[in-house]
């Protein structure tokens, strides 16, 4: 299977009209991004799904591997939750991910409110394409 971009992902394509289209800064094994919750993305009333909060790690984890000119997939998440963030509540994204062996490749990432915050925290395998 052969994994290639075409624009309409739905975290970073542009192309994609029901996607976040977010502009991640990308260097040297690190990734990161802001993003400001819709309400057609909350969980319970007026909280971000968790779901997507997951998403966006996954999403920066995947983009730190790319700094490094590395293709990868997420091949497993483990995402721990810390507080609720609220619709409307600007958060950022950053993750970094390192190479272990052979075509494994570990990332971490968090979630942040903009005062600092942690969300969620995850750590991930990403498998080299």
């Amino acid at each position: 299977m052969e994994f290639t971009d075409n624009g309409a992902c739905f975290v970073c394509g542009k192309t994609n009209p029901s996607g976040l289209r977010l502009d991640f800064s990308m260097s040297n094994g690190h990734a990161s991004a802001t993003y400001l919750p819709d309400k057609i993305h909350q969980g319970y009333r007026d909280i971000l799904h968790g779901g997507l909060i997951s998403t966006l790690i996954d999403e920066a984890a995947v983009k730190a591997a790319s700094s490094l000119g590395i293709k990868a997939i997420t091949v497993e998440i483990c995402v721990r939750f810390k507080t609720p963030l609220m619709i409307g509540e600007r958060c950022m994204v950053e993750a970094s991910a390192e190479p272990v062996r052979g075509r494994l490749i570990e990332g971490v990432a968090v979630v942040k409110k903009m005062d600092g915050t942690i969300v969620a925290e995850g750590h991930l395998k990403l498998f080299r394409t």
